[in-house]
């Protein structure tokens, strides 16, 4: 495996390159910004690990430019930067992980490990208030889509804004975030960047406050106004707004469940002081669990509190008077924070699609066509935007906020082409579906689509109804839920996790008794797994054993929570199967970054390794897993499986005679085809060549065989017209045999069902057979 390390510390980076060196690993070094660039750009690396403060290109610069060039490989930031905000701007700037130094060798061979094998980068969120964005990968700041030319400190200043658009920053805080304590500004400087800042949003029309001045506080975001244009996605005020509500209505709900926890902790700080040692380990518990869950409610500083307490509660041997004395006062300390409020740090949730009135945003220069598909959309339930041009649709998609984009490829103004747009969406806004519907009907084209995410290609001309089925189809499957199991033995954490990652469209288990675990994982069947380090009865590391020991969940991305962060627990975590920590107390913004960056990274990941690319459909090896668990859960529940095989009839000639990009062309199609004929609950592989597999869950052999003979129907009447007018049509047979009847395992039915399909073969192909008991089969 070969690694580039960019750090300018002479000493460390031989230590680090020595160290890695031993362990077999190549490593290349560069010892400043610009050399990592160029090297990066030349050669391939499994991971880059990067110093942050690097000379002549920092190390989030240079990431930020990797990721704006679309280069996928992994990226470790290693810094001496140590706070929440530092870390949410590195991961929002691209990297996949942030290790502060000094950091333990053995730390950073394991995380580094972590994720090579877990996956690859996932782009950050666009920053927006209304018609003005900023995307964190590019450094691309525009109003109203004309570009803004902002100085380093500007676009600092305006990003800080961006990414809590509700909160007053005084001038202390803007200093903290932007300017090292090396180089502390004077308060004319501090105005002339925001006046600066102002005088350049002016410039391309913004509102002349809008960054507002709160005299004797300091600066933020001016509200818009209601007729103002704000993308509904993106709404800062309603959703932070909507979070922290729900986070001080649960904590004024579990504040007097808090209060117990701080009065059976001053119990056992009391019955110390009167050398009774036999509430200390209680003491200890509730102080654990006190400095893990106030954090999250804005308690910082009553976290830092419990979690001194409970570090001296940790001790064996007997507390001397200034020990208990000092107990005593941080508890008096504690009970102070409760007298003021919280101020939790919540991260800007999205806005989730209102199932009610989905937004379609038609572009396509037909004007007439595009009101036929605006009126058949709208029967359905649909609010429709239509954009006649490329540079009309650029706005509309910032400001109309879509589910949907239907787009046409083909444009009359020169310089404009659906194929650009479709890429500056999957750069940009990748969380927008895409749907083409186009006269081009090239495989060239076809590919180009596939390759920059779009979910549909339909060709003209097509039925309304059809174009709608497929429209609604992919607007249900962009919006499916990741799904995430937290387990944590203290409710009240439990409660807050929950409410804090509601608003960002997952669908969460909580599980507060480890003991219920594999259940829980086996019916939640979840996407990622948040795992608390130290709980009773299990404990996280356990918990992350068996599920790595298990081949169905060891690529399960598993996420810790933890109070402990010395480099012996942080080494224990990642030995475990972990894929990353996050420490208590929980800050929002970073738990948010490094859960969807992980989430995304391993649905990259799985779609690289689980899919072939050609038809879409899982590979041999993940068909295979999936039709063993089929089997399983029908053997258990005794019902029927019918497993079919399944092989275009003279398809070597197809290559032979019309080329191999007909025969992808075919491939693909049967593909398509094949994925939109069978349920969720199905399995449908391709195992090469022209050979799939299909198993069909709670169905007989009987049902089976009249399901594919439709199936086959449909599969004739489909023709493809070829250069010259050429039409091609292409036909399958199949075989088929019934589990547990003729076979109780997969090879078994494999075997049956190859040979049902030599007999279609043998009997003039295009046909469906079925295993008979009474033949060889």
């Amino acid at each position: 495996m070969k690694i580039l390390l960019v750090e300018d510390d002479e000493y460390l980076a031989q230590l680090l390159n020595q160290y890695l060196s031993d362990r077999n690993y190549i490593v290349d070094v560069a010892t400043d910004g610009e050399s990592g660039l160029n090297y990066a750009r030349t050669f391939d690396y499994d991971v880059l690990v990067l110093d942050v403060v690097l000379p002549k290109l920092d190390g989030i610069s240079l990431c930020k430019t990797l990721r704006s060039e679309h280069y996928q490989m992994p990226v470790l930031l290693l810094t001496a930067l140590d706070n929440s905000r530092d870390k949410v701007l590195g991961l929002d700037a691209g990297a996949d992980d942030y290790v502060v130094k000094p950091v333990g060798l053995e730390e950073l061979l394991a995380r580094i490990r972590a994720l090579v094998r877990r996956g690859r980068y996932s782009r950050p969120p666009i920053l927006t208030w209304g018609p003005l964005q900023l995307d964190p990968a590019t450094c691309e700041v525009t109003y109203d889509s004309r570009p803004l030319a902002l100085t380093p400190k500007e676009y600092a200043l305006l990003e800080l804004f961006l990414r809590s658009p509700t909160q007053v920053f005084s001038r202390e805080v803007i200093i903290d975030h932007l300017w090292s304590l090396e180089e502390p500004p004077t308060e004319n400087t501090l105005r002339a960047h925001i006046k600066g800042l102002r005088t350049k949003l002016k410039a391309v029309d913004a509102p002349p406050k809008l960054i507002e001045t709160i005299y004797g506080v300091g600066y933020r975001l001016q509200d818009y106004e209601e007729d103002t244009p704000t993308p509904p996605q993106t709404g800062p005020d309603s959703s932070n707004n909507a979070t922290l509500n729900a986070i001080q209505s649960l904590w004024q709900r579990i504040k007097p469940n808090v209060l117990k926890r701080v009065d059976l902790l001053e119990e056992g700080i009391s019955a110390l002081a009167a050398h009774d040692e036999s509430l200390q380990g209680t003491a200890r518990q509730e102080a654990h669990k006190l400095a893990g869950s106030l954090g999250t409610f804005g308690y910082h500083y009553g976290s830092s509190l419990a979690r001194k307490i409970e570090e001296m509660l940790l001790q064996d041997r007997d507390f001397s008077q200034s020990q208990i004395d000092q107990l005593q006062q941080w508890l008096v300390e504690l009970r102070q924070q409760f007298q003021r409020q919280p101020t939790a740090t919540v991260p800007e949730p999205p806005t989730l699609p209102d199932p009610e009135k989905r937004r379609l945003l038609i572009v396509d220069d037909d004007r007439l066509l595009a009101e036929q598909i605006a009126e058949e959309a709208e029967t359905w339930g649909m609010d429709v935007k239509i954009a006649t041009t490329v540079q009309e649709a650029r706005p509309a998609i910032v400001t109309y906020s879509p589910g949907l984009i239907l787009l046409d490829l083909n444009f009359p103004e020169p310089g404009e082409d659906g194929l650009m747009l479709l890429e500056e969406l999957a750069r940009n806004r990748p969380e927008i579906p895409v749907v083409v519907l186009t006269v081009r009907d090239s495989f060239q084209d076809r590919l180009s689509v596939s390759r920059l995410g779009s979910q549909a290609f339909l060709q003209k001309p097509l039925p309304m109804t059809q174009i709608m089925e497929v429209a609604m189809e992919v607007i249900q499957r962009s919006h499916t839920a990741a799904k995430v199991l937290i387990v944590d033995d203290d409710e009240q954490e439990l409660q807050g996790l929950t409410t804090l990652l509601s608003p960002w469209g997952l669908e969460l288990e909580a599980l507060n008794d480890p003991r219920g675990f594999w259940q829980s994982l086996e019916t939640f069947m979840p996407d990622l797994l948040v795992l608390d380090f130290e709980m009773p009865h299990y404990s996280g590391i356990e918990l992350c054993q068996v599920v790595r020991n298990e081949p169905q969940w060891r690529k399960l991305p598993i996420l810790f929570l933890t109070a402990h962060t010395d480099s012996a627990t942080v080494d224990r975590i990642f030995q475990a199967g972990a894929d990353d920590y996050v420490s208590k107390p929980i800050s929002g913004p970073e738990l948010i970054s490094r859960l969807f960056n992980r989430l995304e990274r391993t649905k990259l990941l799985q779609n690289l390794a689980e899919l072939d690319a050609l038809t879409g459909l899982a590979n041999r090896r993940k068909s295979s897993y999936d039709i063993t668990n089929l089997l399983r859960l029908a053997l258990r529940h005794d019902r029927p499986v019918s497993f079919a095989m399944l092989d275009l009839d003279h398809f070597k000639p197809v290559n032979d005679t019309y080329g191999h990009a007909t025969g992808d062309l075919v491939l693909h199609r049967f593909g398509e085809m094949l994925r939109d004929s069978f349920r969720a609950d199905d399995v449908v592989g391709r195992w090469g060549g022209e050979e799939f597999v299909v198993v069909m869950a709670d169905t007989d052999g009987v049902s089976a065989v009249e399901r594919l003979s439709r199936l086959l129907q449909q599969w004739r009447s489909h023709e493809f017209i070829l250069d010259d007018d050429v039409c091609l049509q292409v036909t399958f047979s199949a075989g088929v045999a019934q589990f547990p009847r003729d076979g109780d395992d997969l090879p078994t039915l494999y075997r049956r069902a190859d040979q049902a399909l030599y007999r279609a073969k043998e009997a003039g192909r295009g046909r469906v057979f079925s295993c008979d008991l009474d033949t060889d089969c």
